[in-house]
């Protein structure tokens, strides 16, 4: 085992699947000559030259279109958009294209294209930078979306999503490009449908993904110290998301807390929560509850910002809320 950083993992995994089929390429701003924005490509323009590592203008739309028709003659394209804010400005050919055209064509066309975008609230960046749209993505049918949480999941999420004929959206947190985690030396890919429990528990369950599965594993050791012992639920898939993980997990534990760092309304919490109701309804021993960021634009006064998302001890409280404990 090797210990990566996030963006390493991301890298290595690059390298690996261009060097293994020369119709993989990547694409997007600043992916060539700088490396990438958070040096997820590093070095490879070097390697693989121009033709295979494409920095593009600043125009998602016609990148991303451009992407998506090489795929349908076998060109497997990874590309990277820069930040998950503009991503609206590649949806059209992302849901209307490459999500349909395998249903639209009759099976004669295929799209295997991996879209990446960093997203989520980093320190201070505004507004318009600290979007969180992975449930407009999970609600787009026939696009597969996968989110990390360890560098390991990074790399071998990456190497089956280039691998895989259908469209997939991996969407990693700009907070975690420098987490560190040990990866495979060898080749490993991970499966992009499923969840991982992250720590076994007794009392209730703590659903989340990307970061907030970091909150939680936090908000269990504290619970712990309370003699609560939190089951730790790492829900990397979002479509599809893990029906049968989140009911076994749920008649275990009896108890649910989804922890989302995006706004409540119409969320991943959301669907979580519809899906234990759903098929664990009588399994229940008190209601599902949610733990978002307020419903408000995401602001960029670092106090305001901390108010607006969050934290492991939200985490703990509705734990202790749920339980009874302390009042």
């Amino acid at each position: 085992m090797a210990e990566l950083t996030l963006w390493e993992a991301i890298r290595r995994a690059h390298d690996e699947e261009m060097a293994n089929d020369p119709l993989v390429i990547a694409m997007g701003e600043d992916v060539g000559l700088a490396g990438g924005t958070y040096k997820c490509t590093l070095g490879l323009f070097d390697k693989y030259g121009p033709e295979r590592i494409i920095d593009t203008p600043i125009s998602e739309g016609s990148f991303t279109g451009i992407a998506i028709g090489a795929s349908f003659l076998g060109v497997r394209p990874i590309v990277e958009i820069m930040s998950v804010n503009f991503a609206w400005l590649a949806m059209d050919q992302l849901f209307n294209t490459a999500a349909k055209v395998r249903y639209m064509s009759g099976g004669q066309l295929e799209a295997p294209i991996v879209m990446r975008s960093p997203g989520g609230t980093a320190h201070q960046l505004g507004a318009q930078h600290s979007a969180r749209m992975e449930k407009v993505f999970m609600g787009v049918a026939g696009l597969r979306v996968v989110t990390p949480s360890t560098p390991k999941q990074a790399y071998g999420l990456l190497k089956s999503a280039v691998r895989c004929n259908d469209p997939v959206f991996i969407y990693e947190h700009e907070r975690m490009y420098g987490l560190k985690g040990e990866v495979p030396d060898g080749e490993f890919f991970h499966p992009l449908e499923g969840s991982e429990v992250m720590r076994s528990g007794s009392d209730v369950t703590l659903f989340g993904y990307n970061l907030s599965t970091h909150w939680n594993l936090e908000a269990a050791k504290a619970l712990a110290a309370l003699g609560v012992e939190a089951e730790v639920v790492d829900l990397y898939s979002l479509s599809p998301l893990d029906r049968a993980g989140i009911r076994d997990s749920v008649r275990r534990t009896h108890r649910a807390i989804i922890v989302d760092e995006a706004e409540a309304p119409v969320g991943v919490g959301a669907e979580v929560m519809a899906i234990i109701n759903e098929e664990c309804f009588f399994d229940l021993d008190a209601a599902p509850v949610r733990v978002t960021s307020l419903n408000v634009p995401v602001p960029y006064a670092a106090n305001l910002e901390h108010v607006a998302i969050p934290n492991p001890s939200w985490v703990v409280d509705a734990a202790k809320t749920m339980l009874g404990i302390g009042g």
